[in-house]
């Protein structure tokens, strides 16, 4: 099995229903380069050694497999097809299960934060461009069928899944014309992410798995031990 986007705090008790449920892990995928909290790859490596972390080429960060737009990871007869999402970061992905009659269906669709539940992610860092994000999630998600669910990195509201048609009626955003996005975007005037300058550094590395991050990390944790998981308001949103 895959873990999509695992997080640092709470590597543990992922790793303990896998074990609980009888499963093997395999892969360990990250969507972009998160700023608003610490990958759980790293932790997960360090327990479970055999697992290997993915990313894409275009985030420029490390990991045992980096790739690529429509590359295909495999587990058995299943796999996850790479389609490229950026604008909420320049190397963001979107990970979708596979197509076919021998594939799970509905097809469902991993997008991290380029497509969030009525929302999407914010624009305004990491090389990140409102045009861009528009383009990719309409040419990208939307292009699916329907009925593809839809798994985000965050939902603030408590939604685990939407559809590609439930976004594509009801995104207050992604729902209007290229311009007004843009404005939208522009406008949002959100607040630095609290996480960035910690999380930013842990996630260029995939979770700690440089030795030299590692431990400069746990120094910052151990400066700044009130540092939130997330800031709910401002990182994402």
């Amino acid at each position: 099995m895959q873990l999509i986007d695992p997080v640092d705090k709470t590597a543990d008790r992922d790793l303990s229903l896998i074990q609980e449920l009888g499963l093997k892990l395999v892969y360990a995928l990250n969507t972009h380069v998160h700023a608003d909290h610490v990958t759980g790859t790293g932790l997960i490596k360090r327990k479970a050694p055999y697992v290997k972390s993915i990313i894409s080429r275009a985030s420029n960060a490390k990991a045992d497999l980096l790739v690529e737009p429509g590359d295909k990871i495999s587990i058995g007869d299943l796999y996850l097809e790479v389609r490229p999402t950026p604008g909420h970061t320049s190397g963001c992905v979107t990970y979708v299960t596979g197509d076919g009659p021998d594939q799970p269906q509905p097809r469902m669709a991993f997008t991290g934060d380029a497509l969030l539940i009525r929302g999407c992610g914010r624009t305004d860092f990491q090389g990140g461009n409102s045009s861009l994000l528009y383009k990719s999630v309409h040419s990208q998600i939307f292009t699916l069928p329907k009925e593809t669910l839809v798994y985000p990195a965050h939902d603030y509201k408590g939604f685990t899944v939407s559809t590609v048609e439930e976004e594509m009626q009801y995104n207050p955003r992604l729902t209007k014309d290229e311009e007004t996005f843009n404005n939208i975007m522009e406008n949002l005037k959100l607040a630095y992410p609290k996480m960035m300058d910690v999380a930013v550094p842990a996630n260029l590395v995939c979770g700690l798995q440089d030795l030299k991050a590692a431990e400069d990390f746990i120094t910052t944790l151990q400066r700044y031990p009130t540092l939130s998981e997330m800031d709910l308001d401002e990182a994402i949103t």
